[in-house]
């Protein structure tokens, strides 16, 4: 993977210390993420480069966005590329692990949203790169700690939103109604027509209801992309 900073159309991402690098899961999540609830208080969970944080800054007017990394290479560079936006008044980046971060601030003023691209390889295989298992295995992070973490740190009226596998999608609801999280909307991810279903958007609040439920499509054939997965990230990317 390119250590080359990756320029979208408002901002531009150095990546070069981070683990793990720009990837379609951020990008879907970023521009998938309802802002209809006009959110003013932001977390991104896990932000790695910054780039879902960057991206709803440019997608919205709240006023707090706040991100949290963990891995202290990712820490470092995404408060750089923060810094380097046109929004570093309204982004700010902690470096604490995330159950730490929980008991700091349940107590505090609510987040309207609160969002994730967690780290979800659970098997045992590991790379060997301690920074990359890290950002990418799930025992770093497991669903129940992120989904009950969340649960304390989210306004009566806001949304908690991340995306997983799909393979992974049944549990995640189950965890969620445990602590009171009901599923909002789903859309799950296919790369062609043909192909299985890969990832699940979800997207959770306090309210019991019928979910919104839905499927997205990223190709027609090899880089040539479906209108509806243009129509979703058209506001990033340069070339699409």
């Amino acid at each position: 993977m390119s250590n080359q900073a990756f320029k979208f159309k408002q901002f531009s991402i150095d990546q070069d210390r981070c683990a793990m690098k720009i990837g379609t899961d951020g990008v879907l999540l970023g521009a998938w993420s309802s802002l209809d609830h006009h959110p003013d208080s932001i977390l991104d969970i896990g932000t790695g480069t910054g780039l879902i944080a960057l991206m709803l800054a440019q997608r919205s007017n709240a006023g707090l966005i706040d991100a949290l990394e963990i891995e202290v290479n990712a820490y470092e560079q995404s408060v750089e590329n923060f810094e380097n936006s046109d929004w570093g008044d309204r982004l700010f980046c902690y470096h604490a692990a995330f159950d730490e971060f929980v008991e700091e601030m349940q107590d505090e003023e609510k987040y309207d949203l609160i969002i994730s691209n967690p780290p979800f390889y659970s098997e045992d295989y590991k790379t060997g790169d301690e920074d990359r298992d890290q950002a990418r295995f799930a025992d770093a992070l497991p669903f129940s700690e992120l989904i009950e973490g969340a649960s304390l740190l989210l306004s009566k009226s806001g949304h908690f939103d991340l995306i997983i596998p799909f393979s992974e999608e049944k549990q995640a609801i189950e965890i969620a109604i445990s602590h009171n999280l009901f599923l909002r909307k789903i859309t799950r991810v296919k790369g062609t027509e043909t192909s299985a279903i890969k990832r699940s958007l979800l997207s959770f609040n306090f309210k019991n209801q019928d979910p919104e439920i839905d499927e997205l499509v990223l190709e027609i054939s090899r880089h040539k992309y479906t209108p509806e997965f243009k129509d979703l990230v058209k506001d990033f990317y340069l070339k699409l």
